[in-house]
């Protein structure tokens, strides 16, 4: 149970990888605090949290392109358990137009929440952490390789893991370690929904799609123990789907 007594944020925890992260955390011991903007996804979810083994679950609503309710989300964790060890950056926003109809405001929406969600709580983080915490950021392989449509959010990701290697170079005198995740085709209502996948501008191999599962494992590691000497890497997450030329 690399878990046990240890408290972790998911933000959009209520559905999608971050509901599998939570309930990963959650079966190896951690107390789990739901960052989420949707109460009802933040209801059915808990349930499933506590299911998977949680000892203690608390659901907060939170939007985290507002920094106040971040500062609160964090203030509620501490209040209810006393401590936060870990801290999983997952919630993200899609968005599809083309480069020439995107407004400033098209892009502030997605940044409020892509990067600067990730900044707010990592910020607290580092505010609030004790040696031995952990930052794990769940960016995309729109980082690096990305497709038409998508420009504000391949642009968020790719600096998510700026952020990513910036916070690991200040995290560490702290003692706290930041990593990144980057997943690829991941069977979610993200995925299927996605414009591009329906037109078949993005074309999916079946073969390539992984489980919110396959992601959950992989920031399960980069935030426990067993990833201690682990700091400001960025692992990909995609079946190898990138490999091929």
């Amino acid at each position: 149970m690399r878990f046990t007594d240890k408290v972790a944020i998911v933000t959009g925890g209520a559905s999608g990888i971050g509901l599998a992260v939570a309930k990963r955390l959650a079966h190896e011991g951690a107390r789990i605090v739901l960052a989420d903007y949707n109460q009802q996804n933040l209801d059915d979810a808990t349930s499933q949290v506590k299911a998977a083994g949680a000892p203690d679950v608390l659901a907060s609503l939170c939007n985290v392109a507002i920094e106040a309710q971040v500062e609160a989300t964090v203030a509620s964790a501490l209040d209810k358990f006393g401590r936060l060890d870990v801290v999983v950056n997952n919630a993200g926003l899609m968005q599809f137009k083309p480069l020439e109809e995107l407004t400033g405001d098209d892009w502030l929406r997605i940044l409020n929440v892509d990067l600067l969600g990730a900044f707010y709580f990592t910020k607290q983080a580092f505010l609030h952490m004790k040696p031995g915490g952990a930052i794990v950021n769940v960016a995309s392989i729109h980082a690096i390789e990305t497709s038409p449509l998508v420009a504000p959010y391949a642009a968020a990701k790719a600096a998510m893991l700026s952020l990513t290697r910036s916070s690991s170079l200040e995290g560490k005198p702290k003692g706290i370690r930041t990593n990144a995740v980057l997943p690829g085709a991941i069977d979610t209502p993200m995925l299927w929904d996605n414009p591009n996948v329906k037109s078949g501008v993005e074309v999916i191999d079946k073969n390539d799609v992984g489980k919110p599962e396959d992601v959950a494992a992989i920031v399960a590691y980069l935030a426990s123990d067993d990833a201690a000497f682990v700091q400001g890497a960025e692992v990909r997450v995609d079946g190898g789907r990138l490999n091929r030329l």
